[in-house]
């Protein structure tokens, strides 16, 4: 490792402290004997400014589900950028995505381009609104779905209130949003069921993670909200940010076979590049299209770089990719492969901890208490997983302050090392 490079890095980190906020973009925020500038990545790796790599299971949050500078994707974008970056008009990479979106999604009749998954929730939820004029929307707690003033409503409440009163997550929201967003818990059908009868003609929209965070949806829980939702005629939104094109072709909706009436869309489906969408029964999606719906209804949605030639060129790329026979196999298996390891090490150690989640993207948490809903999981000893992050960054394996992201660039060799750093890391734990 050059000295020069170490010292490169450790000046762009004063830097980064002096001119951004916490020293940080808001997203990944490390202590400072951990703190990195990451350079570069291809593959399952990165690079940080002194040169020295790791494995990578952050991977972007989600995107680079190929993995970084993937050749197939790098030579599309190449391609597309000399044809010219941004027209804010139509497009035909716009256009082709649109297409196997909807051929994709089983939800999907249309396709509204944004240019990130927090727009796209906060979109859904809009036409939601225009659609049923109606003002509330029910989520549930502890979801995350970017930070619009309605998502960040009990993401992570600061007191537990009774269901459904919710609270803002962070300063800066209007104490009005607290009486336009109605709170549930994950995977309990009953009272979740209860709040949406009771509530039913006030309600626009219910949204939700059909995998909230790493909570896997309890058998019966989605189509119980899917069965009610369309008894009373409410949009249920299902945010696939994360899971979409992940867990499945077709995302959580094709895995777990509930099928919302619109669809948040993110991460996977951009390639690595600022893109998201709305998808979702045309009835709905009208909304946006003046001509098909009266003025006072109508949602005008202008974004300068919506449906992005560029963005729009990875995600078909990336897609092209996902649709070859195996991938999701192997995905599946690099992640069982993962989890396995970490359940059984720790518990041959002897140390409270179990993984949570789907395979393809899953989190470790300190507590052998069962998972079902935020409330259970605020049992977990985050201090422990803290310093499990850290020892296995220093062991050369670079995971975000949650989730385990595998790709299909993630090979053999990269899970024997990951396993080799897990071992490593649970006996200095243990010891």
């Amino acid at each position: 490792m050059d000295n020069a490079d170490t010292l490169k890095q450790k000046q762009l980190i004063e830097r980064a402290r002096h001119y951004l906020p916490g020293g940080s973009l808001g997203n990944v925020t490390l202590d400072s004997e951990h703190d990195i500038i990451i350079q570069r990545g291809y593959g399952s790796r990165i690079w940080d400014v002194s040169g020295r790599s790791y494995i990578d299971y952050l991977m972007g949050s989600g995107p680079m589900v190929l993995g970084h500078s993937h050749p197939s994707v790098v030579t599309a974008v190449y391609e597309a950028i000399s044809l010219g970056s941004t027209f804010f008009a139509n497009n035909q990479p716009s256009i082709l995505l649109a297409e196997e979106l909807v051929k994709a999604l089983p939800c999907a009749d249309k396709v509204r381009f944004t240019t990130s998954g927090t727009d796209a929730t906060f979109q859904a939820m809009r036409i939601a609104r225009a659609f049923r004029q109606r003002e509330k929307i029910l989520k549930f707690e502890g979801g995350f779905h970017g930070t619009s003033d309605y998502a960040l409503m009990s993401q992570e409440p600061r007191t537990l209130e009774s269901f459904p009163m919710s609270q803002a997550s962070v300063a800066g929201i209007p104490k009005s949003i607290q009486d336009l967003v109605l709170i549930a818990p994950f995977n309990d059908a009953d009272t979740s069921t209860s709040i949406i009868e009771k509530y039913h003609d006030d309600l626009a929209g219910v949204i939700l993670e059909p995998m909230q965070r790493m909570l896997p949806p309890s058998p019966g829980f989605l189509k119980s909200i899917r069965d009610v939702t369309s008894h009373y005629g409410i949009p249920l939104i299902f945010d696939e940010v994360v899971t979409g094109f992940r867990l499945a072709y077709g995302g959580a909706q094709t895995l777990y076979g509930v099928t919302p009436d619109l669809t948040a869309l993110g991460k996977i489906m951009g390639g690595g590049y600022p893109l998201g969408a709305v998808c979702g029964r045309q009835e709905i999606m009208d909304i946006y299209d003046i001509s098909k719906t009266s003025y006072l209804n109508h949602v005008s949605q202008i974004g300068t770089l919506n449906g992005n030639p560029i963005a729009a060129t990875a995600g078909l790329a990336t897609l092209a990719e996902l649709r070859k026979e195996g991938t999701y196999e192997q995905l599946w298996s690099t992640g069982k492969q993962l989890r396995e390891s970490l359940d059984k090490l720790f518990l041959e150690a002897e140390i409270p901890a179990q993984t949570s989640g789907e395979d393809p993207v899953f989190d470790l948490m300190f507590t052998l208490d069962p998972l079902t809903d935020y409330r259970s999981t605020l049992k977990a000893n985050n201090q422990i997983k803290s310093i499990f992050r850290n020892l296995l960054q220093e062991e050369g394996v670079f995971q975000g302050p949650q989730k385990f992201y595998p790709s299909l660039a993630h090979n053999e060799k990269d899970i024997s090392e990951t396993i080799n750093a897990f071992e490593n890391v649970i006996d200095k734990l243990a010891g």
